[in-house]
């Protein structure tokens, strides 16, 4: 047995420990198994998580790949979160997955992981994970699923939800015609289709070089993704070998060309919240400022829903990710390294756009800046973020007065009032969702439209949350208000008829109500009764120690790392 494997500390020896530990795990492996690495598959597949449902296929071939390079692969079933199933949302327990995760590849006799994700909080999840155990991983993304169509025409998953949903409610769509595409929109196995939260952090993985280049983007029902998942297995026992762990490569120039990559695809802001939460892991000290100040003028070059036109399969035969980061090489941090041991930048000498109405060249960009712009102001002192390529341009720079919602029961029990005080000029508020709040930070920023307005043609209106988005969302939609209502923040003392103004290239948000007034008011009791207070269980402890969205909504006692090492014996 090689003593320079971490399993040894499990296996090797003669005492009745070591006896424990070998004789447990010999049920059908092969007699020399504690001789050989030791691969856990950390797998997010769960009937109940539909996107990754799939990852039980994939992993047998992870499987065979560590088998064929000699090692032993272990599957480990992890905390699943189903983005479109779990209530009050997933992203209350994407902080418990990460635990869960970084504990049991501790806990156990493992040298190196392979990372199976899809659904959205599982990839950064798992990642998180990975940053604060260290011991070598390899990132497989489960891929999206292929384009479903309804009488001819494509569906965008999650954003065809959002379009069509309105167009019902304004009286312009049938509301059977609505429930029939239900059965189209989800043609097989894989996440969604567009550029949302699963497909932006697949392509923002490999971006900071936690995965096989070339590989994210792959559509789940494509056999070259079996491919790559078995070379995935194979590269794992090699790592091991190596001995390189992700704090080894993961650098300030990784997050650097994750932020490129996310402006130049138009991901998903929610990657914004999961990249502060990765970097904290590591102790890598970024900040909000950096995605203005890195991604601002990168040029929108993905023709994608929801910022653009087609969906992730016409992405990938289009050239896929390597052929996006070809356009903006010069934009790169030339120094950053993958899991491969090679710099990002070498594996794109080769990649080309084989269609340039998906895939548009660096000289003709969709929009010559597209990255996440990063207000600030007297209703978001510590920050507040806006994708301008999914927003509408005339409503960037905007002045309109407040009308407020005090929870997300309070919006959906009056935004179709017929009576409710509201034109095309008002901003939309809705508190009460941030980490603390709801809690957990849901997908609801993206507020519906008043009924009346949508009967009179208006489709977008400035709205205002401490809450996020969906990334198959769009609209001109400010999220992440920090510090958020419930912690404090000027949100929370916002009142009907308030002024608000947005100017997004001035990168300001304010709220124009006179310092002196604004000290004198005090939280209303609707407000306060809209806000979380569980008793027990996870949600307390998630409650009491989260910090906010410019912190990456993390656990305070979960920021930075532990390692692997662990000493004491179970017998």
């Amino acid at each position: 047995m090689s003593a320079s494997l971490r399993s040894a500390q499990w296996y090797a020896g003669a005492d009745r420990n070591a006896y424990i530990h070998r004789a447990w795990m010999r049920r059908g492996v092969p007699g020399d198994f504690a001789d050989r690495p030791q691969i856990a598959i950390a797998n997010t597949a769960s009937d109940l998580t539909p996107c990754n449902a799939h990852l039980t296929e994939v992993a047998q071939s992870v499987k065979n790949g560590v088998y064929e390079a000699g090692g032993i692969p272990l599957e480990l079933p992890v905390v699943s979160l189903g983005e479109t199933q779990v209530r009050p949302t997933a992203m209350l327990w994407r902080n418990m997955a990460a635990l869960a995760t970084e504990e049991m590849l501790r806990a156990n006799p493992i040298d190196g992981v392979v990372l199976l994700g899809g659904c959205d909080k599982t990839i950064p999840a798992l990642l998180m994970a990975a940053a604060s155990v260290d011991l070598p991983a390899v990132v497989v993304p489960g891929g999206p699923m292929l384009t479903g169509h309804f009488r001819g025409v494509p569906l965008g998953c999650g954003t065809d939800v959002w379009r069509s949903s309105e167009e019902v409610r304004a009286g312009r769509l049938d509301e059977e015609e609505f429930r029939r595409s239900e059965s189209a929109m989800i043609r097989g196995k894989g996440h969604c289709n567009t550029m949302g939260t699963a497909s932006t952090m697949a392509l923002v993985a490999e971006a900071l070089g936690m995965v096989l280049p070339g590989l994210a983007g792959t559509p789940a029902p494509d056999a070259r993704l079996l491919a790559a998942a078995h070379e995935s297995g194979r590269f794992a026992v090699e790592l091991v070998a190596e001995g390189r762990a992700p704090t080894s490569f993961l650098t300030t120039g990784s997050f650097h060309n994750a932020i490129v990559a996310l402006a130049a695809i138009g991901g998903s802001t929610n990657a914004v919240v999961h990249l502060l939460a990765i970097a904290g892991r590591l102790g890598i000290d970024l900040t909000l400022d950096d995605f203005d100040r890195i991604g601002a003028g990168v040029p929108l070059l993905v023709n994608l829903l929801p910022a653009g036109a087609f969906l992730m399969d016409d992405f990938h035969r289009a050239g896929g990710f390597l052929a996006v980061l070809r356009e903006v090489r010069d934009l790169l941090d030339p120094t950053a390294l993958t899991i491969t041991g090679r710099p990002l930048v070498a594996y794109l000498g080769d990649a080309r756009i084989w269609d340039s109405e998906v895939i548009t060249p660096r000289a003709t960009p969709l929009r010559p800046d597209a990255g996440i712009a990063v207000l600030r102001g007297s209703l978001a002192p510590r920050g507040a973020i806006v994708k301008p390529a999914a927003a509408s341009p005339h409503l960037l720079k905007h002045r309109g007065r407040a009308v407020v919602f005090s929870s997300i029961e309070d919006l959906r029990a009056r935004i179709d009032d017929p009576d409710l005080d509201v034109d095309e000029d008002s901003v939309l508020v809705l508190r009460g969702c941030g980490p603390k709040g709801y809690p957990g930070m849901p997908e609801v920023s993206n507020m519906p439209l008043p009924r009346k307005l949508l009967e009179r043609g208006v489709r977008d209106m400035v709205r205002v949350c401490d809450g996020r988005m969906s990334g198959t969302a769009y609209g001109t939609v400010v999220l992440h208000v920090t510090p958020e209502a419930a912690a404090g923040g000027p949100l929370a003392l916002v009142r009907d008829g308030d002024w608000i103004e947005l100017d997004v290239p001035a990168r300001r948000l304010d709220l124009d109500v006179p310092a002196d007034e604004l000290a004198g008011r005090t939280v209303d009791e609707a407000t306060v009764r809209g806000y979380a207070n569980p008793r027990r269980g996870w949600e307390r402890l998630y409650v009491d120690h989260v910090l906010q969205a410019d912190a990456g909504a993390d656990l305070d006692f979960l920021v930075g790392s532990s390692g692997a090492d662990i000493s004491r014996e179970s017998h």
